[in-house]
């Protein structure tokens, strides 16, 4: 299996007037082609700066990303118009991505459009083949997006992502504004799309009950870097990291006669602002120690599972 998307020591900063705001500060991972990451974190983790970075929607600060083995850190005008063919984005909100005053149908053919590699016939036959592909019945053609639910309209937002025919979408959130019961629907078709279209995604979600479901690998965010990193199965069989530890532990269990122990954190955020150096957990960690304030870098711990943290083997008498 080939890795499509690669990135290495990506960073990203924001200019605040407090300070510099390290949203994304030495991040590195590769995604296999076909298969799903998922971004799990907090909220404020950096996990959707990320994925707007990959996709320049977002330029970087520093570090590199890789696209089929090829460097599109820095693009031209002609380089990014061919990276939308090949990655895009489905939005948290499936209204306020939308314009309110285009129908559905309009939404659909606007990638195509702008893209000027089809005829008016192509256009219309690309929309309708792709309102069926998602799902989107053809009597809703000519609706406006106030006038649907929120399933249909993501669904709208995910056959626009899908009109170009991308290889690569992040999924930034793209069931967290929906009921239960229609967030399973959108994850399935997520799923089944994948496998028919053979699309690699990477999930933005602070749900793990989802990330479980749909992920083929995880990796944990904290204050803009990766804490731990694996497969989905070892991560909630055996989470290594204390900050993985207190996430997964908050877990609510259908099972009332399965109680949980639920790992409380204490003690006060570090800032993004201009980090210290050493663990950023350090401050909530009750395993924290003088040698956590020192420089911690992501480190293969057990084959396939990567942890970032100092005394790792200890906690977990490795």
């Amino acid at each position: 299996m080939s890795t499509l998307i690669e990135a290495e020591h990506l960073k990203k900063y924001f200019q605040t007037p407090r300070g510099t705001l390290h949203a994304v500060d030495d991040v590195s991972f590769k995604i296999e082609e076909g298969t799903t990451m998922g971004l799990v974190g907090e909220s404020g983790c950096g996990k959707s700066t990320l994925g707007r970075v990959l996709i320049h929607l977002h330029e970087s600060t520093g570090g590199k990303i890789l696209f089929e083995g090829q460097d599109i850190t820095h693009l031209n005008k002609k380089g990014l118009n061919d990276l939308r063919d090949k990655a895009q984005i489905i939005f948290q909100d499936p209204y306020s991505s939308v314009d309110p005053r285009m129908s559905v149908s309009d939404i659909i053919k606007e990638p195509l459009i702008l893209s000027k590699k089809y005829t008016k016939e192509q256009i219309t036959e690309e929309a309708n083949r792709i309102m069926d592909l998602v799902g989107v019945e053809n009597r809703l053609r000519n609706s406006y997006p106030h006038e649907l639910d929120g399933g249909r309209r993501q669904r709208v937002c995910i056959a626009r992502a899908l009109a170009l025919n991308p290889k690569f979408i992040v999924c930034d959130e793209p069931v967290s504004a929906l009921d239960v019961s229609i967030q399973a629907q959108v994850l399935n078709l997520l799923m089944d799309l994948q496998e028919q279209l053979n699309l690699t995604y990477l999930f933005v979600t602070h749900d793990l009950s989802v990330v479980q479901h749909i992920s083929d690998h995880i990796s944990v965010m904290y204050l803009g870097q990766m804490v731990e990193t694996c497969k989905t199965s070892e991560l909630f069989e055996n989470q290594l990291h204390p900050y993985s530890k207190a996430l997964l532990s908050a877990i609510l269990s259908a099972n009332i006669h399965n109680k949980k122990d639920r790992i409380l954190l204490h003690g006060e955020i570090v800032s993004p602002i201009d980090p210290k150096p050493g663990c950023r957990f350090a401050a909530r960690c009750q395993y924290a120690t003088e040698k956590c304030n020192q420089p911690v870098e992501l480190t293969e711990v057990t084959p396939g599972h990567c942890v970032a943290c100092h005394r790792v083997r200890e906690i977990n008498d490795l």
